[in-house]
């Protein structure tokens, strides 16, 4: 039996319903043109003038040959060819089809030289159908980016991006797999000096769509170099309003007064490496106390106001099954996790050279994630409650519609391709810890055609405002909701998150205090969103992905999309290389090396004690063996390490079939065993006696 109240906005959604068709029905006639805001030089898009690239399957895409571009990547590195063939030409590029087969979907390509590649893209035909139908279309045409965007066929031709990310550093102080820049690896520093960050930044705010963006400061680890504190700083002095850190949480976890000086520099969101639940689950990373390193980078960065988004990195065998124990998590400490990030495995870095074996192993997708959250947790249908993160375009167009065109700057716009992001939204109540979908209770696909419908009439603030009212009251379903949750609540989540009516939730701006921030955390629903972000590498990369990129690298040489500079041509290695800072050996005569964490040592801690909830089970759980099981390496090192023994192996056993030959074949005598030189020890030193002195103890 429901609560009274649950009744009475059940009445309104009907109320609402019918509003809304007469609302509609006049909003229509005679639509207003889209107005030219002052951050874009041409027009808000109406939902049919916008483009998209070619979904479906079958369909031909362009994507790259596996092999030819790390060929191709060292010729350039080694100086043997310009690098103007990335700008002029298209090296190593190949056509690929994306197909369906046995209930998956497929990338297959083949290359004149290297042969056939293949990999999954879905394990879900219907899930990846339904990403794809929902798809809203790309944003508003990037212009006035001449000099930043022209990176060849990987340049970025479609909005603006949600995410900025800024190397400070390739130097860590970790060295771990998977990483996409193979951090300490490479023999050289590649590090920003002051004078790099404020062009990079402050050539980002010339291009146009001008859009709020997060602006990430990445690495390595970005909290080693001496400008992480200044470089937050100047981005919000520049007018970005979400500044974060890409980290693993060591100097935050080190000292709270590190997170104080972060906060009060602007500091919005640390992106927390996250790999699972307890040190075990952790253990693949090689820190000894990294789950106790996370928590204690939680406590503190909480208390100084910064909020922390988890980033899981999800490889098939190695913690998959952490995808439950970590949703479980965030929900079980609702008033500190607003965000999950999981990222599939991308093969690039240190993992590019992946063997067949491993990467079909491994492999892990958007929808193996949708699917394990069920799975693991019971929260979520695939095909009803996830969405591409592009989804949420067209309520930022919205956003974008209501503020105005005198507004300095556009709505943060995910306008991704449906392939490469996705998430589901989930209500859970602070207090009692109830959780459900948002889309158990929102008609979220019929909302965003109702809202589509308000952006193309182009109306007034007060307007647009009514009819997303309208819309959000004809789509909720009060009896599917949480037991406390109401439709005002609703409404006014829409409100603080978009800002439409102006009323303050605490600030969020350059000027905002802990007392903003205290206000904003007050609310008594956590809206969790629990995202999957699929970085591209070699084996499945798709052109038209590249082209909308939302998590553009800004760097000496341009904006470039994160796959284009990760993986794809491997515009990092070369950019680093051209900028190199110092070789390794220079950099360690002149500032010393830095302190790095790796093969099991344990970071030291001022204390480990925490008020987050853990489940015991869950912290108990691990580490996980999968691959172990099935005799398959679990990272390069490991791979490489077996490639040199396996050769050994190999070369022992011709020596021993050769001598099998002669002995029996050719009838030579069997000499002396041949000793290596290498083998021969120098003779041992005479001991010297020496006389007994008593020592502590005696």
């Amino acid at each position: 039996m429901h609560k009274p109240i649950k009744y009475a906005e059940k009445a309104f959604t009907y109320a609402a319903g019918a509003a809304w068709a007469v609302f509609d029905k006049v909003n229509q006639i005679r639509q207003n043109p889209g107005f030219i805001p002052s951050w874009s030089e041409k027009p808000l898009l109406k939902s049919y003038e916008k483009t998209k690239p070619l979904l479906g399957w079958p369909r031909e895409t362009d994507s790259l040959c596996p092999r030819c571009v790390p060929e191709i990547r060292k010729r350039i590195l080694d100086g043997e060819t310009p690098i103007d063939i990335l700008y002029n030409d298209r090296p190593g590029e190949i056509k690929a089809q994306v197909i369906e087969r046995d209930g998956k979907i497929l990338m297959v390509k083949d290359c004149p030289i290297h042969g056939h590649f293949e990999d999954v893209m879905a394990i879900d035909t219907a899930f990846f159908k339904h990403l794809e139908d929902v798809f809203p279309g790309r944003d508003i045409r990037a212009h006035h980016d001449e000099t930043l965007h022209n990176h060849g066929s990987s340049t970025i031709k479609h909005g603006r991006g949600s995410v900025l990310t800024v190397d400070l550093t390739n130097r860590c102080n970790m060295m771990c797999d998977p990483c996409f820049m193979d951090a300490n690896q490479v023999g050289f520093v590649h590090e920003l000096s002051w004078e790099d960050i404020k062009t990079v930044l402050d050539n980002a705010i010339t291009i146009k769509p001008k859009r709020q963006m997060s602006v990430q400061f990445s690495g390595g680890e970005p909290t080693i170099s001496p400008f992480f504190l200044d470089a937050v700083r100047y981005a919000r002095e520049v007018g970005y309003t979400s500044v974060q850190a890409a980290t693993n949480g060591i100097e935050f976890a080190k000292s709270p007064e590190f997170c104080r000086q972060a906060a009060e520099a602007g500091l919005r969101y640390a992106y927390l490496q996250f790999d699972g639940i307890g040190n075990a689950a952790n253990q693949h990373r090689k820190v000894g106390n990294l789950f106790d390193v996370k928590l204690q980078a939680i406590e503190n960065l909480h208390a100084n106001g910064v909020d922390i988004i988890p980033v899981i990195t999800i490889v098939n065998g190695i913690n998959n099954e952490q995808v439950g124990p970590i949703v479980q998590f965030a929900l079980d400490n609702p008033k500190k996790i607003p965000f999950l990030s999981f990222q599939p495995v991308s093969f690039t870095g240190r993992d590019e050279e992946v063997t067949d074996e491993r990467r079909a192993a491994q492999r892990y997708t958007l929808s193996h994630l949708a699917h394990d959250v069920k799975n693991q947790t019971g929260l979520g249908e695939p095909t009803r409650d996830w969405f591409p993160i592009s989804f949420m375009s067209t309520f930022s167009d919205w956003s974008d519609l209501v503020h105005g065109p005198q507004t300095d700057w556009g709505q943060l716009s995910c306008g991704c391709h449906p392939n490469c992001g996705v998430g589901m939204a989930v209500m859970v109540d602070k207090e009692t810890k109830e959780a459900k979908p948002v889309t158990a209770f929102l008609n979220a696909d019929r909302l965003e055609r109702d809202v589509a419908r308000v952006n193309d009439a182009a109306r007034g603030k007060w307007l647009s405002i009514v009819g997303m009212a309208l819309a959000v009251g004809r789509n909720y379903d009060p009896f599917q909701s949480p037991t406390h949750f109401r439709m005002k609540d609703l409404l006014l989540k829409f409100d603080k998150t978009f800002g439409a009516s102006g009323k303050n939730y605490g600030k969020v701006g350059k000027d905002r205090t802990l007392d903003d921030i205290e206000k904003r955390r007050r609310d008594r629903w956590n809206f969790l969103f629990i995202a999957g972000m699929w970085f591209q590498d070699l084996f499945n990369y798709d052109f038209r992905r590249t082209e909308q990129c939302i998590i553009p690298y800004a760097t000496q040489e341009g904006e470039i999309s994160f796959c284009a500079y990760n993986t794809g041509v491997g515009w990092r290695n070369i950019i680093e290389k051209m900028h190199m800072t110092a070789t390794l050996t220079k950099w360690y005569e002149e500032h010393g090396k830095h302190e790095i964490f790796a093969g099991g040592k344990v970071v030291p801690l001022p204390t480990e004690a925490h008020s987050l909830m853990l489940r015991e089970e869950n912290v108990a759980a691990g580490e996980q063996h999968d691959l172990d099981r099935l005799g398959i390496a679990k990272n390069a090192r490991e791979e490489k390490t077996r490639a040199r023994d396996a050769k050994q192996k190999d070369r022992q056993e011709q020596d021993r079939m050769m001598k099998l030959y002669r002995e029996h074949v050719l009838k030579e005598q069997p000499g002396p065993d041949l000793v290596q030189i290498g083998s021969i020890q120098p003779a041992p030193k005479p001991v010297e006696e020496r006389e007994e002195v008593g020592s502590f103890g005696d």
